[in-house]
């Protein structure tokens, strides 16, 4: 018996200390880049990549200088020859469902980029795949990697400093896709109402009601109310290229603001609670003041300051070896981004009616 617990225990051991296998799913993403291009840490092996576009893939060969044998162009077949432990999603988010019919009845774990799905009905449809063959679904967002995001996180919970949550305002955003220079086959998809979902509402929408969610610790709005702009028909003429989402629950209010509109870059937050505030204006940043300072106080937070995975696929790693359990209502949970499709869906259908829209 002992024999076979300590061969058992060694097995354990080898496994852990294996890199986990991945493949990539779609790499028409502007994103993808971040695992194509990603050093070799020792933590991930990158077994296999499927993409439909021949001339993606040709071009993709070239400027990452990756063996062609890596590609597929049909992704059961790719799942079946290289049998990966995970799959990262880097198409478009209407493919998204696709890609976790394909995985998870295999058992393969899936990341996808933000947001989880177009669709109430295909978010639904993928959290009842991932649970039912007991896979882990992720999805990753550029500010789950933020420092002062995770501070901010952990001074929320402690309500001593800023006390209950009052409002949060969010902006996310940048000039816009074909401004800034995103590929043709990204724009493609990116500017299409089905295959995105929508335009800015949804590219940076998502952001905010990712993190106001967990800011509430899961709670469900009670109404989303969204007005959306066209400042930009001749650029992006099928979706919409501005947005304004106010949230609403039962003693709190996110407003949203999500752009193709803003001058530069932008991810920041502003934390309004009944003791205090907090700004976190980028990455590394944080302005805090609470009702026993006079001044605030502005520093720099770094990952070593607090717990954050800053490389996502070190983090999936992490949730695949099974050293790090996702928490309810994590940025990357299932529940919280099951969450963000309910909201930009009510958000959606506001700006299209110009009502309110209640969260049933």
């Amino acid at each position: 018996m002992r024999l076979l617990l300590s061969i058992f225990l060694l097995l354990s051991l080898h496994i852990q200390a294996q890199p986990v296998k991945v493949a990539v799913a779609g790499i028409s993403h502007g994103h993808s880049g971040w695992i194509l291009g990603r050093a070799n840490k020792g933590d991930i092996e990158l077994a296999g990549i499927y993409e439909p576009d021949t001339a993606l893939i040709r071009q993709t060969v070239r400027r990452y200088k990756l063996p062609e044998k890596l590609f597929y162009t049909n992704l059961n077949t790719m799942l079946d020859a290289v049998k990966p432990e995970a799959v990262l999603a880097f198409g478009s988010v209407y493919s998204h469902l696709e890609v976790v019919e394909a995985c998870a009845p295999r058992g393969i774990h899936v990341m996808v980029e933000k947001p989880m799905a177009t669709t109430l009905a295909q978010a639904l449809r993928m959290d009842s795949l991932a649970t039912k063959h007991n896979i882990r679904l992720l999805t990753n967002y550029e500010t789950s990697w933020y420092p002062s995001v995770a501070k901010t996180f952990q001074l929320v919970q402690d309500s001593a400093f800023a006390g209950t949550i009052r409002k949060v305002v969010i902006h996310d955003g940048h000039q816009g896709p074909k401004e800034i220079g995103c590929s043709p086959e990204f724009l493609a998809w990116l500017t299409d109402p089905v295959l995105n979902g929508g335009g800015a509402l949804i590219d940076f929408g998502c952001y905010g009601a990712n993190i106001m969610t967990t800011l509430m610790k899961g709670q469900k709005p009670l109404a989303v109310t969204a007005v959306t702009r066209q400042y930009k028909p001749s650029v992006y003429p099928k979706v919409d290229d501005d947005a304004t989402i106010i949230v609403d629950y039962a003693d709190a209010q996110c407003i949203i603001q999500a752009s193709w509109n803003w001058p530069f870059n932008r991810k920041d937050m502003e934390v309004y609670g009944d003791k205090g505030y907090i700004f976190a204006p980028d990455a590394k940043t944080l302005t805090t003041r609470n009702s026993t300072k006079n001044e605030a106080q502005t520093r720099k937070v770094t990952a070593a300051d607090i717990k954050v995975f800053e490389d996502p696929f070190v983090y999936l790693a992490a949730v695949v070896r099974g050293k790090e359990t996702i928490p309810p209502y994590g940025v990357y949970s299932q529940e919280n981004n099951l969450m963000v499709v309910r909201i930009l869906e009510a958000a959606r259908e506001s700006a299209r009616s110009g009502k309110t829209v209640e969260i049933k």
